[in-house]
């Protein structure tokens, strides 16, 4: 699983086209389609940008955001849809990347919003972050005629369920769309397709998962740092402990839930999916015994444990007697990576780089050691 964009960018963008609705403010969506070569940004990013040129989101990092909110104003203005080519190859163009040293083709749709229209992108983006289903959301774009009105962010596929309108996309183009699309779904990766016999039109099928959803086990002060943390990254923090007194919204102000008791209870409140973590913090054998015995049939793609390995040992071993069939591959303790980390708030930004590091299949190196690209390219 790669994930190209920010959960909580794609939270803020929905917010302030919220209050741009509200003051019954004209928007238009600035989203990032192709990429060729190095950029900040990679398919997915997006900006909403209003009237008076109020910026929310990022599609570089910054060297493109005036052009582009310029060019965004006049699609408001003229509510025509457009493509925007940045080549910042070209020496003649350098003045998009001499910030970044970026050194690639970036293609950016400016798409109008119209507020009137429920099946809008932002709507749609909307509809895909509104549970915890992932989903792909379906742009049709041309280079060959991009100054020309774009068919734009038109369907999201999230299970059985098609929300949007496709009355803009040839219906022989759109059956093709389907069926590649049940190619794509199971990969759950960014994928762009050029598409020669309908006069060269890309698709970009964009896979959007729920935000990492974390289970905090522990409401001890050393989990403080890492709930603020993973809170600014956009994660859903579900915060569990057996003492009231601990887990509190006054002590944890950015959870999104807090559920207290003995551990055969506070697993059933528990409803995770393929993109949950878990973190044992409670410093308490007993109450981490049996909660690892809960989680494990779970099969979460990791499951972290505080602690030396000795402990972690010792609570595998005792599972095992007991005939718990108990897989070490989701299983991370010691819990975080070899950063040195001392100190709660240096662990718990090791803790969190490994899950990310897990979730997105990496194994973290440093990346001047990287071969090739820092970013794969879509296929």
């Amino acid at each position: 699983m790669r994930e190209h964009k920010s959960m909580k960018e794609l939270q803020q963008i929905i917010t302030a086209y919220e209050k741009s609705k509200d003051r019954n403010q004209k928007t238009a969506l600035a989203t990032v389609v192709k990429v060729d070569g190095s950029a900040y940004r990679r398919p997915g990013a997006r900006m909403l940008v209003t009237e008076d040129g109020e910026l929310t989101g990022a599609i570089s990092g910054g060297c493109l955001e005036g052009d582009a909110l310029r060019k965004a104003q006049s699609v408001i203005f003229q509510q025509q849809s457009m493509v925007v080519t940045y080549d910042t190859t070209d020496e003649d163009d350098q003045k998009f990347g001499v910030g970044l040293g970026c050194n690639g083709i970036i293609q950016v749709l400016i798409e109008p919003i119209d507020l009137n229209d429920e099946n809008n992108p932002v709507a749609l983006l909307k509809i895909a972050l509104e549970d915890r289903q992932s989903s792909t959301l379906v742009t049709v774009f041309s280079l060959k005629h991009s100054r020309s009105e774009q068919i734009g962010t038109r369907i999201l596929l999230k299970g059985e369920t098609h929300h949007g309108s496709s009355g803009k996309i040839d219906e022989k183009l759109l059956k093709q769309i389907h069926d590649d699309f049940n190619d794509i779904i199971d990969k759950q990766v960014n994928t762009i397709k050029i598409y020669p016999e309908f006069d060269d039109i890309l698709v970009f099928y964009e896979s959007i998962r729920p935000p990492v959803q974390l289970f905090l086990f522990g409401a001890g002060n050393d989990t403080i740092p890492l709930a603020k943390m993973a809170a600014i990254l956009g994660w859903q923090i579900q915060l569990i402990d057996g003492r009231k007194n601990y887990a509190t919204k006054e002590r944890f102000p950015d959870v999104s839930a807090i559920t207290t008791g003995p551990p055969a209870e506070v697993v059933k409140h528990l409803y995770p999916d393929s993109n949950s973590v878990a973190m044992l913090m409670t410093h308490n054998f007993e109450y981490e015994l049996e909660v690892l015995n809960h989680l494990i049939p779970f099969n979460l793609p990791y499951i972290g444990i505080l602690g030396p390995k000795k402990k972690t040992e010792k609570l595998i071993s005792i599972l095992r007697d007991k005939g718990v069939n108990v897989s070490m591959e989701n299983i991370f303790a010691p819990t975080g990576l070899n950063l040195g980390a001392e100190g709660s708030e240096e662990i718990a930004l090791s803790v969190l780089a490994e899950i990310k590091a897990v979730l997105n299949k990496k194994t973290p190196i440093f990346l001047r050691e990287k071969s090739g690209p820092i970013h794969e390219e879509e296929k």
